[in-house]
């Protein structure tokens, strides 16, 4: 424990010196980063520095070389060109716009054939046969099956051949607003497939195929699901305040006589609230994501489904995962982990969800410097779905975790560092 008070101590002290060095304020330190000037007091006194997300926040507002608050080295940026910085700002000008301008090009060079699904123009020759439409349902809905049981490496397999078969589908049969549904729902798969692998520039792309095709299709259901979608890369570029304002503008046009929709229609009203809630903690905004969460908690009492197979997974479980999600983003651990206890001891049958359940008390025991606790939560989470665990977002965290860890107490936490690939 002492060595522990120590360490916190060490970070504080360097977080002070490299304000005062820069001759700058609390006050004025606390503003660019969003927080009450108590917030970088207590960590100039070594409270809360535990909270790896504010400590890179300070690291880049201070200009603090990460490794000196105990962090591992951030992954490397692309430097800024002019086309990088007139694409940044397409993007915030398109933010609140129904459908968003699809790029010409692919914006990162993996995953091809998903990518060349995803242009604009003709569609790619594909051998396969195109079904009818209810092949093509029962097609959609399994590629939903294996993003929900996290088997990625199938589903980006699978996604470019089913959306080659739904735009053609589409182009022998113009104007039907079924198979645009069910192309905008493989494009959202297809967004949420990219995010999960941090390639953000060909999410985009698919949000704005999924944007387009949700329109066409008229079905509000549908196009609540692409605008979660599109409010999810908002606020993973760095737009919370648009994704926020996004979110709300359309929930407000949905809310209402729960009691007479249709699950579907709940569930994607559901989900997209949690979008919501994900947007307005990632942006630190306390007030938003308490109403956020309310309202979702309001749908729940409506509907519930939790299933592998399910079109859109919502439920109370859901609501109360992304509670956890968002206190651990404000640097609540404590409170965190008692709202998950009682989920540990629960059956939750999605395995993307249960991995999440366990990745965000890793996020919290890590908080806490429990960093034992915190492998043993990560281990738990890859036996519930090994391929999610994988992910940028997560090694990253592991990273973090074995970062801190200077003096190697825990040799397994390391050895599955290096199992998962991350830099040493």
């Amino acid at each position: 424990m002492a060595e522990v008070q120590s360490e916190a101590q060490r970070i504080g002290e360097v977080i002070r010196q490299a304000r005062v060095l820069r001759r700058r304020s609390q006050k004025d330190v606390a503003t660019e980063l969003g927080y009450h000037q108590s917030k970088v007091s207590r960590l100039e006194s070594g409270r809360g520095t535990q909270d790896i997300t504010v400590l890179r926040e300070v690291a880049r507002v201070l200009d603090i070389p990460p490794d000196r608050l105990g962090l591992a080295p951030s992954p490397p940026t692309n430097p800024s060109t002019p086309e990088t910085e007139d694409m940044r700002r397409r993007r915030l000008l398109t933010a609140g716009a129904a459908v968003l301008a699809v790029p010409a090009t692919p914006l990162v060079p993996g995953h091809p054939e998903l990518i060349q699904s995803l242009l604009p123009g003709p569609s790619p020759a594909f051998t396969e046969p195109v079904g009818d439409l209810p092949q093509l349902r029962m097609q959609t809905a399994n590629a939903r099956r294996l993003f929900c049981t996290c088997d990625y490496t199938a589903l980006e397999r699978t996604l470019p051949g089913l959306i080659g078969q739904l735009r053609r589908a589409a182009a022998d049969n113009p104007g039907s607003s079924d198979l645009s549904g069910l192309l905008a729902t493989a494009y959202q798969t297809s967004a949420g497939l990219l995010l999960k692998q941090s390639d953000l520039g060909n999410a985009w792309l698919a949000v704005g195929r999924a944007m387009a095709e949700a329109e066409r299709s008229s079905d509000p259901v549908v196009l609540a699901s692409s605008v979660r979608v599109h409010a999810h890369v908002l606020a993973r570029d760095g737009h919370s305040a648009q994704a926020i304002t996004l979110v709300r503008h359309t929930a407000d046009q949905l809310t209402g006589s729960y009691d007479r929709r249709s699950p579907e229609y709940l569930a994607a009203l559901g989900l997209l609230l949690l979008r919501g809630v994900t947007a307005a903690s990632t942006g630190g905004d306390r007030s938003a994501t308490e109403d956020f969460l309310a309202e979702a908690r309001d749908v729940a009492h409506y509907v519930s489904l939790d299933r592998p197979d399910a079109w859109a997974n919502f439920s109370p479980t859901n609501v109360t995962l992304h509670s956890i999600s968002a206190m651990v983003v404000f640097g609540d651990a404590g409170i965190a982990l008692d709202a998950a206890r009682p989920l540990m001891r629960r059956h939750i049958p999605v395995p993307e969800r249960r991995a999440a359940l366990w990745v965000e008390t890793a996020r919290a025991y890590n908080q806490q410097g429990r960093l034992a606790d915190g492998y043993q939560a990560l281990r738990i989470a890859e036996s519930c779905a090994a391929q999610d665990i994988r992910r940028p977002a997560v090694r990253e965290l592991v990273a973090d975790m074995a970062a801190r860890d200077r003096r190697r107490t825990l040799p397994e936490l390391h050895h599955f560092s290096r199992r998962l690939g991350v830099p040493a």
